[in-house]
């Protein structure tokens, strides 16, 4: 029965330990291996107990006690003096956590977004043994070959991606997403062209070949990437960034003629200031009211029809 609950293939439940911490000690059930150089019969040299981090079991966190039996080659000559029983089922070499708890942290950490310290809290376990095998465990499935496939629309935009220091100091990076099925790709360092050029590079040119559409900010740093790297591929400005830099031209228009005008920045009183948030409303959104509001705050402060044209354009 306590074979059964343990749950792990082919061991020997030894003792089950009550207490805050529930510890299983277990071992290997399996005949005298042969020796992995010549292939002859080994003998028990020692045992040692390896303790891993496991699943939680009734609600407390679970050590597994793994009875690990030490081997010793007889030949003499043999190069292979001695090894330890190995079960990647159970868990891998030289690894902490069990094979089952790496997987599941795994998908804790990746899938449903929880944070490493609170998976760790829940496991009872230190935050850095959780870390290194999300690492271990997820930098397999992201260098899979088949995660990226074939991508006909790529994307590139710069994020914030952490304030450093005493200064708040900004680093940022960029994103490569696979903008046809909103995948994700890749993150590479900073905001210039070289990171992504080299990522790009790196792919070949067959993938290179296949990207059809090149979906970029309005900035003249990745248009650089894209003309130098796919140079066929036609380029599309999404549009948050088509109606951003739009909203900050006719901003710049409207503090420029409330300048001339009123020789100070825009004050609660003044029209423009007033109509600020209206002109960066959608027409569609506009009703009456706003609409006969908006425009008799254009007639009181821009007398030249400045901001006006700049706003039907927009």
């Amino acid at each position: 029965m306590c074979e059964i609950l343990v749950g792990l293939p082919d061991v020997n439940v030894l003792a089950v330990v009550d207490g805050p911490v529930l510890e299983i000690h277990v071992e290997c059930r399996r005949s005298r291996p042969g020796c992995p150089e010549c292939g002859v019969l080994a003998q028990l040299k020692d045992q040692r107990v390896v303790s891993l981090v496991d699943l939680p079991c009734f609600g407390r966190p679970t050590t597994l006690f793994w009875h690990k039996r030490r081997w010793r080659c007889p030949e003499p000559d043999c190069p292979k003096a001695s090894f330890s029983e190995e079960d990647a089922r159970i868990a891998a070499p030289r690894f902490a956590m069990t094979d089952r708890a790496g997987r599941w942290i795994t998908e804790q950490v990746g899938r449903c977004a929880r944070s490493v310290n609170e998976v760790a809290r829940e496991l009872g376990c230190d935050w850095h043994t959780v870390n290194d095998a999300v690492l271990a465990y997820g930098e397999a499935l992201v260098e899979h070959p088949d995660r990226i496939g074939e991508v006909s629309a790529l994307g590139l935009d710069e994020v914030l991606f952490v304030r450093e220091g005493p200064f708040h100091r900004q680093h940022f990076s960029t994103s490569i997403v696979d903008v046809g099925r909103g995948q994700l790709l890749d993150v590479v360092p900073g905001r210039r062209g070289e990171a992504p050029k080299a990522w790009l590079e790196s792919q070949g040119q067959p993938f290179l070949d296949r990207i059809q559409f090149a979906t970029l900010d309005l900035s003249g740093t990745y248009r650089a990437v894209f003309d130098a790297v796919v140079p066929n591929a036609i380029q599309v400005a999404d549009p948050f960034h088509v109606v951003k830099l739009a909203n900050e031209k006719l901003d710049e228009c409207r503090r420029r003629v409330q300048n001339e005008t009123l020789g100070h920045r825009g004050r609660k009183t003044d029209p423009l200031y007033r109509c600020r948030r209206l002109l960066t409303k959608a027409d569609e959104r506009l009703d009456e009211h706003g609409r006969a509001k908006l425009l008799g705050l254009l007639r009181a402060g821009d007398p030249r029809g400045d901001v006006a044209t700049a706003w039907h354009a927009n």
